[in-house]
C-alpha cells in the first residue's frame, strides 16, 4: 500500500551522493547518450545497493529493487533495473565514470568538512607529526579463472588488485589503482605516489622498494619509510648512537651493488632494531632517507603501515568484494569503485552521526534498515544506547550541503 512518507534509510544515504556529479560524469564519458531506459542515475543507485545489501546476484538486485519500485522512485525518480540491463550496463559503460565519481564525492565530504575522517583514525602518531603520512599497499581480489581470462595470472588462477594510496591520519583513500594481479607492486609505486608532495612522508613495504623511485622521492622532498631487502649490498659511512635498547644499529650507508649504486647513489640511512611482532620480538632493517628523526619514531611509523591491512580486512569483510556480479573487467572494475565509494559514505555518516561502534556494526545496521522510514542519525544514537524510546521516522530530508546541488 502507499505509504504518506517514503524517507528511507536508503534515500538518506544515498542523498550523500549529488546528483550534479552523475549528470556531468554522464555527459563526459558519453554514458548519457546509450542509456534509454535504465539512467546513469539509476545504474549507480542499483550497484551502490547491491554493496549496502550485500546482495547475491544480479537477480538478488533487480527482484529486490523492483518490489520496491514506489520507494525507489523517490530517489530521484531512480527506476529498477532488469537482469540484463544491468548487466550489459556494468560490461558496456565506461567505468571511468565510477572512478570519477567515487573521487568527486570524496573531494566533496572532505573539503565541506575538514575534520571527516580525522576524529576517528587509529594511527597514534597523528598528533606528534605535523607532515602528511601516507601509506602504500595492494589487496588482491580472487577471480573465477575459468570466465575471466583476462584477468589470469597463473596456470589456473585469475585474481585483480587494488594498488591503494591511503592518508593515514584520516584513514580514507587518496587514490587507488585497480589493475589485474600481473601488475607489479614496485611498478605501481611510482603511480601511487604521484599526488605526493613536498615535505609529505610516505610508508610502504619491501615489495614496492625500487631505488630509481626511490632516489625520486627523495629529489622530491618526499620522506620515505620502507624495509631493507635481504640481499641489499652496502657499505656503512657513518654510525649513530642510541640510548633505546631496541636499536641494533643507526647508520648512514652507501648502495655499492653494480646496478642499485647507480639508481641511488647518496647516502640513505639504514635503522636495524628489534621490534615485537606476534607477541614475539623480531629484528627488522629499515631504510629512509631522513636523517632527523629518531630511530624508535621511523620504527613507530613503519609499525603504523599496518593499518592499511585494517582497511583492506574492512572492505573484505563487510563490502562486496569477495564475488562480482559481472565478468568483464568493466563490470569489475564499476563494482570495486562503488564499495569504495561505499566505504567514504558510510564513514562520513558515522562522522556525522557520532557513531563509536565499529565499522562492520555500522554497515550491519545500516543494512538490517535500509528500506525503514526511520531518522538514519537517531536510529545510530540508539544503537549506541545513548536515547531511549522508540526510533522516530524522517518525515521531510535533510538540507543537503553538496555544492552545486
Amino acid at each position: 500500500m502507499p505509504t504518506r512518507r517514503k524517507i528511507t534509510i536508503l534515500k538518506q544515504v544515498l542523498d550523500n551522493v549529488s546528483p550534479y556529479i552523475v549528470s556531468k560524469l554522464a555527459r563526459r564519458y558519453d554514458v548519457d547518450k546509450r542509456s534509454r531506459t535504465f539512467s546513469p542515475w539509476s545504474h549507480v543507485v542499483s550497484m551502490l545497493f547491491a554493496q549496502i545489501s550485500h546482495a547475491l546476484s544480479l537477480n538478488d538486485v533487480c527482484d529486490t529493487l523492483r518490489n520496491h519500485v514506489g520507494v525507489l522512485s523517490t530517489l530521484r525518480k531512480a527506476t529498477p533495473p532488469s537482469r540484463n540491463g544491468l548487466s550489459h550496463a556494468n560490461k558496456v559503460r565506461d567505468s571511468r565514470m565510477a572512478k570519477d565519481l567515487f573521487y568527486e564525492t570524496l573531494s566533496n565530504l572532505t573539503g565541506s568538512f575538514p575534520k571527516f575522517g580525522r576524529m576517528d583514525s587509529s594511527f597514534k602518531l597523528s598528533r606528534k607529526i605535523k607532515r602528511a603520512i601516507n601509506i602504500v599497499d595492494s589487496t588482491t581480489m580472487q577471480l573465477f579463472a575459468n570466465c575471466m581470462s583476462w584477468a589470469k595470472h597463473r596456470r589456473r588462477k585469475a585474481a585483480a588488485k587494488c594498488h591503494m594510496l591511503l592518508d593515514a591520519q584520516t584513514f580514507l583513500p587518496r587514490f587507488a589503482v585497480i589493475k589485474t594481479a600481473k601488475s607489479s607492486d614496485a611498478v605501481m609505486a611510482r603511480v601511487l605516489c604521484n599526488p605526493l608532495r613536498d615535505g609529505e612522508i610516505v610508508v610502504f613495504d619491501k615489495a614496492y622498494v625500487h631505488f630509481t623511485h626511490l632516489y625520486e622521492l627523495m629529489q622530491r622532498g618526499i620522506f620515505w619509510i620502507t624495509r631493507a631487502k635481504s640481499n641489499m649490498d652496502y657499505r656503512v659511512i657513518k654510525k649513530h648512537k642510541s640510548t633505546n635498547p631496541c636499536i641494533v644499529l643507526d647508520a648512514e650507508i652507501r648502495l655499492q651493488g653494480v646496478e642499485s649504486s647507480k639508481d641511488y647513489f647518496q647516502r640513505m640511512r639504514l635503522i636495524i632494531a628489534d621490534v615485537q611482532r606476534d607477541g614475539k620480538i623480531v629484528r627488522m632493517e629499515f631504510i629512509t632517507d631522513n636523517f632527523d628523526w629518531a630511530a624508535s619514531t621511523i620504527c613507530d611509523l613503519y609499525k603504523g603501515r599496518w593499518d592499511i591491512e585494517l582497511f583492506f580486512k574492512q572492505l573484505k569483510q563487510t563490502l562486496k568484494l569477495s564475488d562480482f556480479l559481472g565478468y568483464s573487467e568493466n563490470a569489475v572494475q564499476w563494482q570495486v569503485w562503488m564499495a569504495l565509494m561505499v566505504y567514504v559514505i558510510l564513514r562520513f555518516i558515522a562522522y556525522m552521526g557520532k557513531w563509536k561502534g565499529t565499522f562492520a556494526r555500522l554497515f550491519t545496521m545500516i543494512r538490517g534498515v535500509i528500506w525503514d522510514r526511520l531518522d538514519l542519525y537517531d536510529t545510530l544514537k540508539r544503537c549506541c544506547g545513548t536515547a531511549p524510546g522508540h526510533p522516530r521516522l524522517c518525515a521531510q530530508p535533510y538540507q543537503l550541503y553538496l555544492p552545486l546541488f
